[in-house]
């Protein structure tokens, strides 16, 4: 829950408070991306940080990928204490093998003492960074010596450490969260999925919601693919706002945490003027955030195709070495 003076919050099933809100941090793998990512993560913090004078909120986030040495400058250079930020990052399939020592090169590279939420980005494990990828046909590697039971037993390790203080999933379906299950000591706070009008994953919300995990949606606009959507450019003038943030309130009423990431700063002020999930008209006019109606609500949600637009299977049928039925997708 939040208070009216702040920007949405919601509680993980360990007690843990995490922003409804946060920026995404990844970036192309190219010298001259990472160079700006600096920039543009800055720029982020500073948006929010207006924000947070506006309602005194002590809350920031952002979600690392590749990026966390820039991440480790930014937090520096913006001033803001660490507490007041709420940093997540991710193991990567390539270091399933090596979970501990990959967190501590994480921490290393961020110039922190802890992180908030660390999630396994993908349940299958694959070479590491420095072997070939793919197959000769094409097809991603994959290992199948080691399993998402056991690194997520090493994040469980982590827990127990205090070194971070949540943990979580991403890309886990309904099947390999009941998989995991078997064998976790701990229930993932968190489940970072694509999820957007066109991908309403609906029974994985439910499912999540019942195990008291809470769902982080990455391409939570759908790209221009949703947002020039006939209905989505509807509503956005129905209630004179962007199609953009007719997407977020959509997601905020379904209590899912959001990644937008822009790299234009008026867009970055977009997204994190979004307001606060309190169903009272004041506090979402104050945001800038409109109550969708429900029947709207529905209407966006019947949009609904099973599309990826950002993880699609591959022409192989696959995506990263794994089959959809294996992903539970």
């Amino acid at each position: 829950m939040s208070s009216p003076n702040s920007v949405p919050i919601y509680m993980l099933n360990n007690g843990v408070t995490i922003p409804a809100v946060a920026h995404g941090a990844w970036a192309p793998h190219s010298n001259e991306a990472r160079s700006k990512a600096k920039e543009w993560l800055l720029t982020a913090l500073k948006a929010s940080r207006k924000l947070a004078i506006a309602t005194s909120t002590l809350h920031r986030a952002i979600y690392t990928l590749d990026t966390e040495g820039v991440v480790g400058e930014v937090i520096k250079e913006s001033k803001i204490p660490r507490k007041e930020i709420f940093i997540t990052s991710k193991l990567s399939s390539s270091n399933h093998h090596r979970v501990a020592e990959s967190f501590e090169e994480s921490l290393k590279a961020l110039s922190v003492d802890y992180i908030d939420l660390f999630l396994i980005h993908w349940p299958q494990a694959m070479p590491d960074d420095n072997e070939q990828q793919k197959n000769p046909d094409g097809t991603w590697k994959i290992r199948e010596d080691i399993t998402f039971h056991q690194a997520w037993a090493e994040l469980e390790k982590l827990m127990e450490a205090g070194k971070v203080k949540a943990i979580g999933v991403s890309n886990f379906s309904i099947k390999t969260l009941k998989e995991l299950a078997t064998t976790a000591k701990i229930t993932p706070a968190v489940n970072q999925v694509e999820l957007h009008p066109y991908l309403v994953q609906e029974n994985l919300r439910e499912y999540c919601d019942k195990k008291g995990i809470v769902i982080s949606a990455y391409t939570p606009s759908g790209y221009d693919t949703v947002r020039k959507d006939p209905l989505i450019v509807q509503l956005a003038e129905k209630y004179k706002v962007t199609p953009n943030q007719i997407t977020l309130a959509w997601h905020l009423a379904r209590h899912i945490i959001i990644i937008p990431k822009s790299l234009r700063e008026e867009h970055q002020k977009e997204n994190i003027n979004v307001g606060i999930i309190f169903f009272t008209k004041l506090l979402y006019q104050l945001f800038q955030l409109p109550i969708l109606d429900a029947e709207d609500i529905v209407k966006i949600s019947k949009l609904d195709r099973n599309q990826r637009i950002c993880n699609a299977a591959d022409e192989h049928g696959q995506v990263y070495g794994w089959s959809l039925e294996r992903l539970g997708w």
